[in-house]
């Protein structure tokens, strides 16, 4: 064999053993190493706001300016990711800037703003799936934690007495229904951005106003009786009536209907029973001799005399209907019915001397003879409602009609007592918002449900209806029933809240401290109850005025009222 064939044939013995060794490496798995583990996703096992347990997805309340925050994992934290992931902002939108350090080995992270947040602010915390652990895994989801800081409960105002408060809040008050009343009529404007429109309801709460005006001598007598001239020389001669009834707005100017509805252009029946209380208690007030306060009485007496109570009967059924229209006719056919704020329209319509009604139209029409919407006897927070709805509805059902009626010592077959009706439907209200089960806020100090502004809208929120917003109104106007927690209350919308709610004609319609939120506007129908229950409180003026009247002694007698006054 030659040379060359040994060396092919060693040649081809390398070969084969190289494929060989190759063949055993690849089936051993020694040639090439195994890829790395997947890393383990970084997870959340826990938020603490102030060392207090929250979650993510809800609102948290009443965190502190100087928070600290916590959020813990199950991995050790990468800090070179936590700057970028980490993100803190208003409701605005405003970045706020913070602090970072750890905890647990670099398992928890404690946030903390780097200058003290804004009170009474809506907060937003994010963690994004930047955030990672050392060992390179992931945020398994973002974190979104939503929180509103607490109250500034610093004194935004000196304190002064009680009495002094109570003279200061009626007189700001005071200012919506004089100073802003219109320049034509006098009358009440709807609400502070209302123009030419009053409105005839809360144009009789104003004239009560105008009375506690001049007897706190906030104006003079003279004064007062010059605008109440005014007032009433243009319901008797202008104002647009309808069988003697108002409508519920009218242009201050022209006296012409503005229509509250599409078919509510015509007589408004409760508004006018507002304003015949108010214009009542005026022609009480202004009894002189002389030849002006005797012709403006005069004039009141034209006023209430030409409203066709019984005419609002249709056709003679025993119930009393709302509206009336020169061209929609009956077509709202909306019933006076209680327990509601509609009492004071049968107490009036019973008293008239020129169209009264029997007692068979309240007892079938406003009790629907004691039957449901009516009467209650239920116990709410230890408390028997008498009357009126699931934990009694909206608090201006024991304000309107009762600016003028005086519910202590008023007894009938149904509600036996309306001092128990009025203070427990209050106190139910309170207990439901001290107890804060939504968690909108509320305390002991923040209370009061009733029809008001809410954000975007209106409503009459209650303990069934409730959407996070308080009004002032509620509370304050229920001084009467519930001095201590009404007081209670007053001194923290003033002392606390007052650099938001206590403004130029008094305190603003509502507020939210769910959302934030305090109203701009006033209300003539909110503002009113405020100055008028807080003199109803200190000295009874308006009780006493409105029920001296004969006519109500004897009307609310013939209809099953008994009290002292009467």
């Amino acid at each position: 064999m030659t040379r060359y064939n040994y060396r092919l044939i060693f040649i081809l013995l390398s070969v084969v053993f190289l494929q060989i060794q190759c063949s055993k490496s690849s089936s051993s798995g020694g040639a090439t190493p195994p890829p790395d583990p997947t890393p383990t996703p970084l997870l959340n096992t826990g938020i603490t706001l102030d060392n207090a347990t929250a979650a993510a997805g809800i609102i948290n309340y009443n965190v502190k300016t100087n928070v600290t925050i916590r959020l813990s994992f199950n991995n050790v934290l990468d800090r070179t990711s936590v700057a970028s992931a980490i993100s803190l902002t208003d409701n605005s939108g405003i970045t706020a800037p913070v602090n970072y350090s750890y905890e647990k080995s670099d398992s928890t992270l404690i946030i903390t703003p780097a200058t003290p947040l804004k009170y009474i602010t809506k907060y937003n915390l994010m963690a994004s799936t930047i955030l990672q652990s050392i060992k390179k895994g992931k945020l398994s989801s973002a974190i979104n934690i939503s929180f509103v800081t607490q109250i500034d409960s610093s004194r935004k105002f000196p304190t002064i007495t009680d009495n002094a408060l109570l003279d200061l809040v009626q007189q700001q008050t005071f200012k919506y229904f004089y100073d802003f009343g219109h320049p034509v009529s006098g009358l009440a404007r709807e609400r502070n951005t209302s123009g030419e429109t009053i409105t005839s309801g809360g144009s009789g709460f104003g004239i009560m106003a105008l009375i506690t005006g001049v007897n706190r001598n906030f104006i003079t007598h003279a004064q007062g009786l010059a605008r109440m001239q005014t007032i009433v020389a243009f319901l008797k001669n202008t104002a647009q009536t309808f069988h003697g009834a108002y409508p519920h707005w009218l242009n201050g100017t022209t006296g012409a209907v503005i229509p509250f509805s599409v078919n509510d252009n015509g007589a408004d029946l409760v508004e006018t029973a507002y304003l015949m209380e108010g214009l009542l208690c005026a022609r009480q007030y202004f009894n002189g001799a002389d030849p002006a306060e005797t012709a403006l009485r005069t004039d009141i007496n034209v006023i209430w005399n030409r409203v066709e109570w019984d005419w609002f009967r249709q056709n003679n059924q025993n119930v009393l209907y709302w509206h009336w229209s020169p061209d929609k006719l009956w077509t709202i056919n909306m019933k006076i019915q209680g327990w509601n704020e509609t009492f004071i329209t049968y107490v009036l319509s019973a008293s008239s001397t020129t169209h009264g009604i029997p007692k068979i139209v309240y007892t079938n029409g406003w009790t629907n003879n004691n039957g449901p919407g009516f009467k209650n006897g239920a116990t709410y927070y230890n408390y028997v409602l008498p009357l009126g709805p699931d934990k009694g509805g909206p608090l201006f059902f024991e304000h309107y009609s009762f600016l003028g009626i005086n519910p202590n010592g008023l007894f009938d077959e149904y509600a036996n007592s309306y001092a128990v009706q009025t203070k427990n439907h209050t106190l139910i209200n309170y207990n439901y918002c001290r107890a804060n089960a939504n968690g909108y806020g509320y305390s002991d100090s923040t209370w009061g449900l009733t029809a008001s502004d809410i954000p975007n809208g209106y409503t009459a929120s209650s303990p069934t209806n409730d959407v996070g917003v308080i009004a002032p109104t509620a509370a304050i106007a229920s001084l009467p029933y519930t001095p201590t927690e009404s007081m209670q209350a007053l001194k923290f919308y003033y002392y606390v809240l007052g650099d938001k709610l206590f403004k130029q004609y008094g305190f603003v319609d509502a507020f939210s401290l769910k959302d934030q939120w305090f109203a701009d506007s006033f209300l003539a129908i909110d503002q009113g109850p405020i100055i008028v229950m807080i003199e109803n409180y200190r000295s009874q003026l308006l009780w006493n005025l409105f029920t001296s009247c004969p006519e109500v002694k004897t009307g609310m007698q013939s209809i099953g009222f008994s009290a002292p006054y009467l």
